[in-house]
């Protein structure tokens, strides 16, 4: 039986999103009945390989898209599997504090794809880069955030099939990503790396730093799942976060419930959690064993 192989092409800083999209990259390793695929990926020749088959210097990794994934559900028929068209790599970068609670940042609403939704710092794979080696320089475009050589442990979490709009019934997407979750554990504590944040305003409109039962219950609202996980039950009924306004930084409050909101099937998006996000905390919070941990 022949092996099958994605390559998911690495962007140029400034290059502009694809305007199609193809064959869902899960579906090629998974049934049509399934949104999950165990995978081995990793950079060959400079490239981001998904494979179904372990190659040198790859990581095996689970692979997954939401139930309404457009790809699958767009009825695209299959291309080329050596170089998906339109598919981009990315990678985002889980971080947590040395006491447990993980840094999420809210983009911009004058962002193109998921304005105001709440997702890890991250973005574009570029050519040759390695995904560690993306995840900290996103996170310092972003966050200002800067990870020195042994100050931090980080594993693979997984693999994630990602398009905008995330549902047909918002419209045709305009671009496709497999986005590459990246868990870092900082030894600092959460009140030091919190002074040293300097935000991107072009890229992120405010930042929050969650403990660990609140993250349990935000993966556990699957968005497109029937039913959900259960979620601890005492949560607190707001949270803190750090806003960017005209004279610098803010503390301010927001309703939990803002965070646990599920993608609306119909009409206007909602300031939330990202689907994807969702798919990573489930990851981080089954521990370690999930990826290969450097």
């Amino acid at each position: 039986m022949a092996s099958a192989r994605v390559l998911v092409h690495a962007q140029r800083a400034g290059a502009g999103g694809a305007a199609a999209f193809g064959q869902s990259v899960t579906g090629v390793f998974c049934p049509a009945h399934t949104d999950v695929a165990l995978v081995s990926c990793g950079l060959e020749r400079g490239h981001f390989l998904i494979s179904d088959v372990p190659f040198p210097g790859s990581t095996v990794t689970v692979l997954k898209r939401p139930p309404f994934c457009p790809a699958k559900l767009g009825g695209a028929t299959p291309g080329d599997r050596e170089g998906q068209p339109g598919v981009a790599a990315a990678v985002a970068v889980l971080l947590e504090a040395a006491c447990g609670h993980v840094l999420l940042t809210r983009r911009a609403t004058t962002l193109r794809h998921f304005p105001n939704v709440w997702v890890p710092p991250g973005g574009h794979l570029e050519p040759g880069e390695e995904l560690v080696a993306a995840g900290l320089r996103e996170l310092a475009e972003e966050t200002g955030l800067h990870l020195e050589p042994g100050t931090f442990s980080w594993n693979l979490l997984g693999l994630w099939e990602s398009l905008f709009p995330p549902s047909l019934s918002w419209g045709p997407p305009r671009c496709h990503h497999i986005v590459a979750y990246l868990g870092l554990r900082s030894a600092e504590p959460r009140q030091q790396l919190q002074a040293r944040l300097c935000l991107s305003p072009c890229e992120v409109s405010a930042v929050a730093w969650l403990e660990p039962p609140v993250l349990e219950a935000i993966a556990a609202t699957e968005d497109g799942a029937e039913g959900s996980r259960s979620s601890p039950g005492e949560l607190p009924a707001t949270v803190g976060i750090t806003e960017l306004s005209a004279h610098g930084f803010r503390s301010s409050q927001i309703p939990t419930g803002i965070l646990l909101r599920r993608a609306p099937a119909h009409g206007p998006d909602v300031e939330r959690v990202s689907t994807g996000t969702k798919f990573a905390l489930g990851r981080w919070r089954a521990g370690p064993g999930q990826g290969q941990r450097k």
